[in-house]
């Protein structure tokens, strides 16, 4: 194994093709969770390069934190979530300590779960569901015995192309369809198919927080765009997107998670052209975007391309059946083609007993009234969210739908005492470090109103802000 062992990898640099060589051996493998790594002389040796070389990918992998070192042992493959702190730890404390994913504060139990962005399964019409099901099994009696196809059903791809060139304008065939297992999975293969250890990322700042997890974990660049109640500052962005070059810019423009922000429609228009002009590629997650509260949201990003750069994500998993997981990925084919690659990889395609429940319950005309019932039933949410955290002098941005509520506390507060304390009395939030890619927001917190009823919000917010008061009381 000598230098030809990397005329295959991605760049001129000597380090830079050592470190994807080893990026790839780690990613299929080869070498796991807590295994050392050939020494530096070792592999100066094996390529026949200088020692020097080799301590310059070390570096770049320790940098991006793919390795760790131990004190005249050398260096070890770090694990995904490697614990750093006593993992007899509450996941919630450890997750904003440790700068880790979503999921673990998602494992706390809660009376008052503050930290799910998933609506109350009390507002989804249950019992009109489950006539669905039985339906589905008398149009399709060996649905359970059969796969779908990986791109996803013709028949449900048929149905949403009609429907997304009614609702959005978008004018795309079937083909031009993937359905995924939920919106997460359509992250994973996107980032798995299209990006490369050292391509340039942009991501919103702050984001979906598993988007990051995944983008990191391809070794990408990730360069932080700033999203503010008015969107972005577009010279900053097109300044950024000429000096990096990025491979794709990852945005949830609409009821934005965790701000609520929404970017205006002159904005997308302008950064689509942007996007061609730059070669980039615009991935738009959109989670909730029939949930507003006043009027309709911008059409999507896609609606303006039509260049193919853009990438759409639908997600129908938040409002209509979170059961289901079912999303629906738009794009040309040009990317179909890399999607599909990854996909079968991953799995033999989405359920289709899903996908057919799915079909024939979202476009009945039952449920698509329901969702305008849906929309009064979270405003009122909102305001109650609103109305309770009113008199405890923090900061925040009205959504005009979605989910969430982005707040601001005081610089001051003792925001790892603060979930400590919160989790005692049962009330789960998210600390704003978790959506930074530069894990700051120090201060701020994400407070979803969707999973509650009103008496649970009222009474689980009067609760956190009494929490909150007693431990800056004790502080001053």
């Amino acid at each position: 194994m000598k230098r030809k062992a990397l005329s295959n990898v991605h760049s001129d640099n000597l380090y830079e093709q050592i470190y994807d060589y080893m990026m790839e051996r780690i990613g299929r493998g080869e070498w796991g969770a807590h295994d050392k790594l050939p020494s530096i002389r070792t592999l100066a040796a094996e390529f026949n390069v200088h020692r020097l070389t080799v301590f310059k990918a070390y570096q770049l992998l320790k940098q991006n934190k793919k390795v760790y070192v131990k004190d005249k042992s050398g260096y070890y493959v770090m694990p995904e979530n490697m614990l750093l702190i006593d993992s007899q730890q509450n996941p919630i404390i450890s997750a904003h300590v440790q700068e880790s994913s979503l999921s673990e504060i998602h494992q706390v139990r809660a009376d008052y779960q503050f930290s799910i962005a998933l609506l109350d399964p009390n507002l989804l019409p249950n019992h009109y569901f489950s006539e669905y099901i039985k339906k589905v099994f008398n149009l399709y009696p060996k649905v359970l015995g059969t796969y779908s196809s990986i791109q996803g059903d013709p028949e449900l791809r048929e149905a949403l192309s009609r429907y997304f060139t009614e609702q959005s304008h978008f004018y795309l065939t079937p083909d031009e369809l993937l359905i995924t297992s939920g919106s997460q999975q359509a992250i994973d293969l996107i980032a798995r198919g299209l990006i490369k250890p050292r391509d340039t990322v942009f991501l919103e700042r702050p984001t979906y927080s598993p988007a990051i997890d995944v983008f990191r974990r391809q070794g990408a660049n990730i360069i932080p765009i700033e999203i503010h109640p008015h969107g972005y500052q577009l010279d900053q962005v097109e300044r950024l997107m000429r000096e990096h070059k990025p491979r794709l810019f990852y945005l949830n423009p609409t009821f934005h998670n965790p701000t609520g922000y929404t970017v205006p429609a002159e904005q997308r228009k302008r950064l689509v052209e942007m996007a061609y002009k730059y070669q980039c590629l615009l991935i738009e997650d959109d989670p909730y975007p029939d949930i507003y509260f006043e009027e309709k949201p911008p059409l999507p990003f896609f609606s303006y391309d039509t260049a193919g750069c853009v990438i759409y994500i639908r997600s129908f998993s938040k409002y209509i059946a979170p059961g289901l997981s079912i999303a629906a990925v738009a794009c040309r084919p040009s990317v179909m083609e890399y999607l599909l690659k990854t996909k079968s990889l991953s799995d033999s395609g989405t359920p289709l007993l899903n996908q057919k429940i799915f079909l024939h319950y979202f476009f009945s005309e039952r449920l698509q009234k329901h969702v305008e019932k849906l929309r009064i039933a979270l405003e009122i949410r909102r305001n109650i969210m609103e109305e309770e955290l009113s008199l405890a002098g923090w900061k925040w941005a009205t959504p005009m739908g979605g989910f969430n509520l982005w707040i601001q506390l005081p610089e001051s507060t003792p925001m790892d005492k603060l979930l400590e304390k919160s989790i005692e009395q049962s009330i789960s939030f998210v600390p704003g470090s978790i959506f930074d890619p530069l894990k700051e927001y120090q201060s701020w917190i994400r407070m979803s109103y969707s999973y509650l009823n009103e008496t649970q919000l009222r009474d689980g917010l009067q609760r956190f802000v009494r929490i909150y008061h007693s431990l800056t009381s004790a502080q001053s």
